[in-house]
This record gives C-alpha cells, sequence and structure tokens, in this order.
C-alpha cells in the first residue's frame, strides 16, 4: 500500500482515501486479514486520524470491513445473499421459515410498533424474538409484535417464557387467513442489543426490514427485522414492488 498525495485532490480526502484503501483491499490483503492499527494508516498516507474513520467507517457501510470485539478491523467476506420475503402467503414461524425463535414476552410495545399494530398507548402485546444464522454466523435478529386478539387462545398453553412459548405464539398466528403483507427497507445504526446479538458494536450499520401482515382487515402482526448491512445482500420474490418514501421524519426503529 503506497503513500498517496491527498492535498491535490479536489474530492473530499476521506472520499479518496476510501478509494485508495479499497484498492489495497482487493489487492493486498485477503478475507479475515486484520488491519493495520489507525495510527500507522493515518502516518503512512498523510491524514488526520478523523478523515481516516470516516474512510474506514465508510467501507464498513459498503461491507468491504468489519469491526470485531477485541480483534480491530477486518477485510469482510463477500456478502451473501439472504432471502426477504420470498413467500407472500406464509405467516412467520410456518414450515421453511429460516428465523429461530429465541423467546416471548407481553409488554407494551415501542412506540413505533403500536403505531404499526394501531394499539392502545398503554396495550400490551406479545413479543417474540427471533434470529437468524447463515453460514454458521448470526445475519439477523427480529422483533414480531402481534396483538391478543390475533393469538386469543395462548390462555390454554403451559408455556410462560421462552423459545417453547414463542413457537406457541406462531403456531397460534397460523389459525388466521393471511391477506397480505408489506415490507419497507431503511438503512440504520444497531442498537446495543441488536449490537450484541449480532456481534457487531453499537452504531454499525444495519439494514431495518419492516413488515405488517394483514388478517380480517386489520394488521394482525408487525415483524422489525435487523439485518447486517455488512454481510447481507437482500432479496426479494418476484411479487413484491419497491416503493420509494419522500420522508425526512420516518425513521428506522
Amino acid at each position: 500500500m503506497g503513500t498517496t498525495q491527498l492535498d491535490t485532490v479536489p474530492e473530499p480526502k476521506y472520499w479518496h482515501l476510501r478509494t485508495v484503501l479499497s484498492e489495497a483491499l482487493d489487492s493486498e490483503f485477503s478475507v479475515g486479514e486484520i488491519l493495520p492499527n489507525e495510527r500507522d494508516l493515518a502516518a503512512r498516507f498523510g491524514v488526520a486520524r478523523a478523515t481516516l474513520r470516516q474512510a474506514l467507517e465508510q467501507l464498513e457501510l459498503e461491507g468491504r470491513l468489519q469491526r470485531r470485539r477485541g480483534v480491530g478491523t477486518t477485510v469482510a467476506p463477500p456478502r451473501m445473499g439472504v432471502a426477504v420475503g420470498s413467500e407472500q402467503h406464509a405467516w412467520p414461524g410456518a414450515t421453511g421459515d429460516a428465523w429461530q425463535p429465541v423467546d416471548c414476552t407481553v409488554a407494551v410495545p415501542p412506540t413505533a410498533a403500536a403505531d404499526i399494530l394501531e394499539t392502545g398507548p398503554e396495550e400490551q402485546v406479545h413479543t417474540v424474538r427471533r434470529s437468524r444464522v447463515t453460514h454458521g454466523q448470526p445475519v439477523a435478529a427480529e422483533l414480531l409484535y402481534l396483538p391478543v386478539s390475533s393469538v386469543p387462545d395462548l390462555s390454554a398453553i403451559d408455556a410462560p417464557s421462552g423459545a417453547a412459548r414463542a413457537r406457541a405464539v406462531l403456531r397460534e398466528l397460523q389459525r388466521l387467513v393471511l391477506e397480505g403483507r408489506d415490507s419497507a427497507v431503511e438503512l440504520g445504526s444497531a442498537r446495543a442489543d441488536d449490537a450484541k446479538e449480532l456481534d457487531r458494536l453499537p452504531g454499525a450499520p444495519v439494514l431495518v426490514v419492516t413488515t405488517r401482515f394483514y388478517a380480517e382487515g386489520r394488521t394482525a402482526a408487525a415483524s422489525i427485522a435487523t439485518y447486517r448491512a455488512d454481510t447481507c445482500r437482500l432479496t426479494f420474490g418476484d411479487t413484491g414492488g419497491v416503493e420509494i418514501h419522500h420522508d425526512p421524519e420516518r425513521r428506522a426503529s
């Protein structure tokens, strides 16, 4: 990786540095290899560490680098394709679902989820937590919110919590006739709990997929799934369209 004169380049220094680093990743580094520390890289390219961090953060966002706890910054493997919403007429938990149930609780949901479900401000809902693993590594975490009215027969199920309770909730959900679903994708940053589950650092780039499931003329369930943006390339079934929103107040939750 040779020294490059950056002062005469009209584009932002961090962006030019990002290009130089990207080329070096292709020619000089292998997947999983640890990059030199920030001080050495900044000295080599004659830039401030703040500029270097901007370039590294951009490459992480693009999936070229990974920050790993206790290891440092490593070269990321190629993105893997992860199917999203390829089966339009199946509830979460149906046969062939790649998600694994982790836990289930009953609590008042976050405001964003309550708005989707159109539940009251203090109304409790079932919250199913699920995870997704591909090629031996965690790639996504999901919170699935269900109003009590979507699974009314749970009182007879002897599974107060944990994965067993989650599976029971999903089985009861299958009793409803799914009328449709829609999804939206947004870029976000990993919250502390998602970061821990996905083995990322808080603030790491993620793709947030919000899905509404409709039954009996209402929103019967809402899923907020957080995918690792550094490793995932989301693929959708051929029955879904892409909807573009121009609302600056909408944010991933």
